[in-house]
């Protein structure tokens, strides 16, 4: 579905975006890939390795609504992947990750719906599932605006979706890198924020597999959430580092023990699939009457019991340490 079309990809110079378009080149032959974000000397490392005449890279924040509209033109597919993620520095700087991650989302739905994109996937998050830090509460605004400009449509073909997964192996920012230049430093011991905490755990090209099949599926207004295995942090550490001891140092501001990704309270929205589950919309669309148990792939779910939560710390697939080692040296595409 991705030959001869043009995708743009907000934040797209981060961990996802690069191996996004990597994806893209493998599998398929698109007309144009535009990477969309403000750092430009991000820009600038990622056109040494994409260079080809199909790349195009715009300096832009997805504050700014008329920058990103002009960079929106002629674009079938947009993956929205920029986000202030950091818990802490948003917990520090509320109004900041207000702006990029609420603010920013309504101007991504105004440029699609001003350009007739066809299809718009936004990347969230387990923190937005019962958000208890600023982070989680502003990617759930996000969710919601999403699955709302669905109803903005109207006479326009844009549909409006939202992929939600848990921590990305890897990734910038994320446990295993900090971990690693700890023990690269000759750290004497792990910091461990509390023994029992847990975390749903995805690689990188788990995720963009995900969100290319969620584009394939999806009808418009659903979340869309990988059956993924969690880990114990504990665990993690033992298998990064076996001879070092643990210290821990508690649990940092807005973070939580355990990650939920489709909340006891929206079980009577939720749809399983064989690989993965759909929330669907609470609210109606006048333009969509679909009750979401078959996808555009004809895929079949069947609703969750009453009460059902798909969270880290009572989900059935738990990584070993083993298993933990393989997860954080995968590099396959």
């Amino acid at each position: 579905m991705f030959n001869n079309k043009s995708i743009l990809i907000t934040g797209g110079t981060g961990s996802f975006g690069q191996h996004f378009v990597r994806f893209l080149f493998n599998k398929y032959n698109p007309r144009r890939v535009a990477i969309y974000s403000r750092d430009e000397l991000k820009q600038f490392e990622m056109q040494q390795e994409f260079n080809s005449a199909e790349m195009r890279y715009f300096i832009g924040d997805v504050r700014d609504r008329e920058r990103l509209t002009m960079a929106m033109r002629g674009v079938d597919y947009v993956v929205h992947a920029a986000a202030m993620k950091q818990v802490p520095a948003a917990e520090y700087n509320p109004m900041e990750c207000v702006k990029t991650n609420i603010y920013g989302a309504e101007n991504v739905v105004h440029a699609a719906l001003a350009h007739n994109v066809e299809k718009v996937i936004a990347l969230s998050t387990d923190k937005a599932a019962n958000p208890i830090n600023l982070y989680g509460a502003t990617k759930l605004c996000s969710d919601k605006i999403f699955t709302a400009a669905n109803n903005l449509a109207g006479a326009h073909r844009t549909v409006f979706s939202v992929v939600r997964y848990g921590n990305v192996v890897g990734s910038r920012g994320s446990v295993v890198p900090f971990f690693k230049k700890l023990i690269d430093d000759g750290a004497d011991h792990l910091p461990i924020t509390h023994e029992h905490m847990t975390r749903f755990w995805i690689t990188l090209s788990e995720g963009v597999h995900f969100v290319l099949k969620s584009f394939q599926r999806m009808h418009g207004g659903e979340i869309f959430v990988p059956k993924i295995p969690s880990i114990r942090i504990i665990d993690l550490a033992k298998a990064m580092a076996p001879e070092l001891p643990h210290k821990i140092i508690g649990i940092r501001p807005g973070e939580k023990l355990h990650e939920v990704m489709c909340p006891k309270d929206d079980s009577h929205l939720t749809i399983e699939f064989n690989d993965h589950f759909v929330i669907k919309p609470g609210i109606k669309f006048f333009s969509c009457n679909s009750e979401f148990t078959t996808n555009d792939l004809n895929e079949k779910g069947r609703h969750v019991m009453p009460g059902f939560e798909y969270n880290s710390a009572e989900n059935p697939i738990f990584l070993s340490i083993p298993e933990i080692i393989k997860y954080n040296n995968s590099k396959e595409i």
